[in-house]
């Protein structure tokens, strides 16, 4: 009989399919619940139990995973079985907002529950990988309990005991992301215009993205020590090579909402007088929400 920690994965989208495998294969005795029941089918096959209803998953086992779109959508799901929340300790790895996911930890405490949020990094072909690492956050007692079972996901990166830590972290990584990625689609659009194709321009695409580190580092001091001087570069040499970015793709005909918004922005620095600052002090503009 395996010694190890049984778990109940609740919403088995890919996320949660692979959260659920991952448990099996590591030999977790592993409960789903889904609202659609037959998305469980291929993981009964592999040895899951399948729970009749949402009141008797949360019942099952002392540790819950929660894999849902949103914040939302976990009040759909457990308010209807609220009453089984008591001595539960929740794994939250649905996505959402810091506050929205203090509010939700906030009721499932005020149901005597225990709630862990976590923030996954990687898609679900990263689920089970030492490589991977989600952020957590919560009481840090009930992640020691936890910690051994959640590391047969991901990697773990404890952050404190305030819940809204983890969801932070995890957004910090999307903002990071989406927007890059957009700007690779945004250099496929370009190349794609002038007869490139995607492949024809990914060594050079996958080389700017390599030295972002350098960039990152550097101007990370500086940023902290509230260092905007231009005496490595200067907002408004920049504001020339944005402008050049925009005529560019407006030249290929190409969409420019994107790089039209970078140069509002560079716009907005050289309005406010920093011209002769390094480019990072659009940093200070973009720490107030001005329209």
């Amino acid at each position: 009989m395996s010694t190890k920690q049984p778990v109940t994965v609740v919403g088995l989208g890919p996320m949660g399919q692979a959260m659920a495998r991952t448990f099996l294969d590591a030999g977790h005795a592993v409960t789903v619940w889904n609202r659609t029941a037959s998305r469980a089918d291929a993981l009964v096959a592999g040895g899951a139990v399948l729970a009749s209803s949402i009141e008797d998953a949360l019942k099952t086992n002392d540790l819950v995973i929660l894999s849902l779109t949103d914040y939302e959508a976990m009040y759909a799901v457990l308010e209807p079985a609220a009453g089984a929340l008591a001595g539960r300790v929740i794994v939250n790895l649905s996505s959402d907002t810091p506050e929205k996911t203090r509010a939700g930890a906030r009721w499932i405490t005020g149901h005597g529950g225990i709630h862990i949020t976590g923030g996954v990094t990687v898609p679900p072909s990263g689920i089970g990988s030492r490589d991977s690492y989600t952020f957590y956050s919560g009481p840090r007692d009930a992640f020691d309990r936890h910690r051994d079972t959640l590391e047969t996901l991901t990697t773990t990166d404890y952050r404190g005991e305030e819940p809204g830590i983890a969801a932070l972290m995890y957004q910090i990584g999307m903002v990071m992301f989406w927007t890059s990625m957009l700007s690779y689609w945004q250099a496929i659009a370009l190349a794609d215009a002038n007869g490139l194709k995607a492949e024809d321009i990914l060594p050079h695409a996958t080389e700017t993205m390599a030295a972002m580190p350098n960039f990152l580092a550097f101007y990370t001091k500086r940023i902290d020590a509230g260092d905007h001087s231009g005496d490595v570069d200067r907002l408004a040499m920049g504001m020339a090579s944005v402008e050049h970015v925009l005529h560019t793709n407006a030249d290929a005909g190409v969409n420019t909402a994107l790089p039209a918004a970078v140069v509002e922005l560079f716009r907005r620095g050289m309005n406010a007088g920093h011209e002769a600052d390094s480019f990072s002090s659009l940093v200070e503009l973009l720490k107030k929400n001005q329209v």
